[in-house]
């Protein structure tokens, strides 16, 4: 059976390939839904990519993955610097949730150098573009197979 993922992406990211190509690229969502979806496959996973600019929408997806999938892989997008709501739902899920971010926080604005979501993830992966999330992937069979 394979082990289900849901990727959460929040605000903003439907405008990559289309807004701040300098720092997101010129690959759109829809591209990067396709390579994810590919990518899960190889992996073996079932996966559920769903993005939304509002933060209640984010929450209500975490909360409906308890005891519904086996991983979480978010890039909250500017939520993740503020959002309590998104870090107490990831909490309440119990599922394991890796943070995912394009660009790398720490070399931007002061204030994005702070996410409230990663010490309640397991894993923090930034500053490899859309590749963050095949990284996670990664990073979640690992985690999921125990190694």
């Amino acid at each position: 059976m394979k082990k289900k993922i849901l990727i959460l992406l929040g605000a903003n990211t439907d405008l990559m390939g289309k807004a701040q190509t300098n720092l997101y690229g010129d690959a759109t969502l829809e591209e990067l839904i396709k390579k994810i979806n590919d990518y899960s496959e190889k992996c073996g996973f079932e996966t559920t990519v769903f993005q939304s600019n509002i933060e209640g929408e984010l929450v209500d997806r975490l909360h409906a993955s308890k005891g519904n999938c086996d991983g979480i892989i978010i890039n909250a997008g500017s939520y993740s610097h503020y959002s309590y709501a998104i870090r107490d739902a990831i909490s309440a899920s119990l599922v394991p949730c890796v943070e995912t971010h394009q660009t790398n926080i720490y070399a931007r604005e002061p204030f994005r150098a702070k996410s409230v979501l990663s010490d309640v993830c397991v894993g923090v992966i930034s500053g490899f573009g859309q590749a963050v999330y095949l990284m996670a992937l990664d990073g979640m069979a690992n985690l999921l197979k125990g190694v």
